[in-house]
């Protein structure tokens, strides 16, 4: 009776501020610019300073290597996947492939898991997210550049990749960690202000994110069809992985359950929320797709999540 006690204790808060986010919608009590602007906070400022956290904290071992190549080439087969199925079975949207590809890791993942296995966890959700991370700046931006434009800059992607403040942020966490310069931030009461200055910013990212995901929530029956369908092409792939990487992660590498938790959170998220940002605003019905996709799946994956969590409460 106490575990299910404690699993409603961490689901409940998940569901209220999606709720409250859905309600502030509904109430027009913030506008659609508002809310952009919240997610500008969120990808800046608060999540990156999270990540900081969680990597400075986080005992970092040679065997994630490992797990930031295999997902990376993961990701890479399901961006080809996805296109050998668009022309397999002559499915008739342009942004099919990408939506196979990729998972929204910043702004649903690391707001359910954190919420429900706690802050401090959130280092082996983004250690299992890393070489995702790779794949979205290189390629996966990449295609959208090139399918958008024509042409791709390489030279603009790598500066929006060291330029990220994301990823800025896990570079001095993973820094600081490894070289032991860690310890000496909170030796000083300067730099041990900071670093508190930085866990209250971070604690804002996982609220922020919920109510954003609640806002965004809306359904359209006419795109059921176009949902099932991309729903079967990822999961005909996901949920085996799953499968094997639980045991690759267990037998092979010996981690613990808490990544096995942080795999299957990340393979069950929806695609990319920034897809719709790289599509030309002429080509609407492609937009109004992909829009509808995302939303869809995002309540999909946040039931699903919950499931999970419920039979799966302790790491």
């Amino acid at each position: 009776m106490n575990s299910i006690l404690q699993v409603f204790q961490q689901i409940i808060p998940i569901l209220l501020l999606i709720f409250l986010g859905h309600l502030i919608k509904v109430k027009n009590f913030l506008s659609e610019k508002t809310i952009e602007e919240v997610k500008k906070l969120v990808v800046n400022i608060t999540l990156p300073c999270l990540l900081f956290i969680s990597f400075l904290t986080i005992e970092i071992k040679f065997s994630y290597t490992a797990i930031f190549v295999l997902m990376f080439f993961f990701c890479l087969f399901m961006i080809c996947y996805g296109r050998f199925l668009k022309e397999r079975f002559h499915i008739e949207h342009e942004y099919f492939p990408f939506l196979v590809a990729g998972f929204e890791y910043g702004m649903l993942g690391v707001g359910l898991f954190g919420s429900a296995y706690g802050l401090e966890k959130i280092g082996y959700l983004a250690i299992m997210d890393l070489g995702h991370e790779f794949f979205i700046w290189f390629i996966f931006v990449s295609l959208l550049l090139s399918k958008r434009n024509g042409t791709q800059d390489i030279k603009q992607l790598i500066r929006n990749f060291l330029k990220s403040p994301v990823i800025i942020a896990i570079f001095f966490g993973i820094f600081f960690n490894l070289t032991g310069l860690a310890k000496f931030l909170y030796d000083f009461a300067i730099t041990e202000a900071v670093i508190n200055t930085i866990k209250l910013l971070g604690q804002l990212t996982i609220p922020l994110i919920l109510l954003v995901v609640g806002y965004g929530i809306h359904f359209q029956k006419g795109f059921l069809k176009d949902l099932l369908v991309l729903l079967t092409a990822r999961l005909v792939v996901l949920i085996p992985m799953v499968f094997l990487g639980g045991i690759f992660i267990n037998k092979v590498l010996g981690l613990g359950e808490v990544f096995e938790a942080a795999l299957f959170t990340l393979f069950i998220l929806p695609p990319p929320f920034i897809i719709p940002i790289y599509i030309p605003q002429h080509c609407k019905k492609e937009r109004l797709y992909v829009n509808n996709s995302l939303t869809s799946y995002t309540i999909i994956s946040i039931i699903v999540f919950i499931v999970y969590f419920a039979f799966n409460p302790g790491m």
